[in-house]
């Protein structure tokens, strides 16, 4: 007879499957809203529908922010204003000029980011595998970003694609530093309450960047006016359920286990952006997010030095 924590873990993996695959619904929505909107717009439309979620959570649970410190609401707002609102215009850029199957791939650096800002931030030890992992990473990343041309001379490459990774991998460092602030902040917040304030506190930064860049009318005549339906669900699907599934799940799996079972998003991924997009990768991209994902996992299984946290990774999208 199974013990029940292997029937937990068991479950938990496939939660964690299936919220992960969710986020490959992503692109196939936002790359063609790049065509009609700017990417503050998309993002700011985004985050006020993810508001009728998170305003009802914040005022349930408005004492507990009542006690928190001067520097859990530094934490909290550089959370929201980089992780939720720049980074998710970087990365809504990223689609728009490249590959998006190329810009989703780049977002497997994230844990190796967050270890390292962990290690430099809440003087965590890294584990002794780290750099050799990091280095393979890298390389990994580097032929995900330039298949083929990775070959050619620096000054050689596509502008277009060098364009692309750096937005994406831009997104990618910010999202891991939520990794490490949210895990500052899990410590005084539950989750669901930590999504609601990371959702609401993004509004006044992406307002004031559409309103810098000329693009917040827009928002309102263009993307609410033709294209809730859409935005609605992007907020909705690959973005506040997929995250909630995912974290259930995530609170029965072990990390080694989930960084296997968050292979269902890139895998997903590249068949659903081939289907409906027309976007492809060839063999060296193939290979590149290979050994990336094989640093990862490495990295996931070797054991911590230090007792680990509470964690919980950044979300790719929202």
């Amino acid at each position: 007879m199974e013990s029940r924590q292997t029937t937990v873990t068991r479950w938990g993996v496939f939660i964690v499957a299936f919220g992960a695959s969710l986020w490959a619904i992503d692109a196939p929505i936002r790359k063609p809203l790049t065509e009609t909107l700017p990417a503050t717009s998309i993002v700011l439309a985004e985050h006020l529908f993810l508001a009728l979620y998170a305003l009802p959570v914040l005022l349930w649970q408005r004492r507990a922010f009542a006690a928190l410190p001067r520097s859990s609401w530094l934490a909290l707002v550089a959370i929201a204003w980089g992780a939720s609102g720049l980074a998710t215009v970087l990365f809504t850029t990223a689609f728009r000029i490249g590959n998006p199957t190329t810009v989703i791939l780049l977002q497997k650096v994230q844990p190796l980011i967050a270890v390292l800002l962990a290690a430099l931030l809440l003087r965590e030890r890294l584990p002794r595998l780290y750099w050799p992992c990091f280095v393979l990473a890298l390389t990994g990343a580097y032929l995900v970003s330039f298949g083929r041309a990775a070959f050619q001379a620096i000054w050689l490459l596509p502008q277009e694609r060098i364009l692309t990774a750096v937005l994406a991998l831009a997104a990618a460092a910010l999202w891991g530093s939520a990794t490490v602030l949210g895990r500052y902040m899990l410590s005084t917040l539950p989750f669901p309450t930590l999504t609601a304030a990371r959702f609401f506190l993004a509004l006044p930064f992406l307002v004031t960047l559409a309103l810098v860049e000329g693009t917040f009318t827009r928002t309102w005549t263009v993307g609410l006016a033709e294209e809730a339906p859409r935005l609605f669900f992007l907020a909705l699907v690959p973005g506040l359920l997929a995250m909630l599934i995912y974290y259930a799940g995530l609170r029965q799996t072990r990390a080694s286990y989930a960084t296997l079972a968050e292979l269902a998003f890139p895998a997903l991924a590249i068949l659903v952006n081939w289907w409906v997009l027309d976007t492809t990768i060839d063999s060296w991209q193939l290979a590149g997010f290979v050994l990336l994902w094989s640093a990862i996992t490495a990295l996931s299984w070797i054991p911590a030095p230090t007792p680990v946290h509470t964690t919980r990774p950044a979300t790719p999208v929202s």
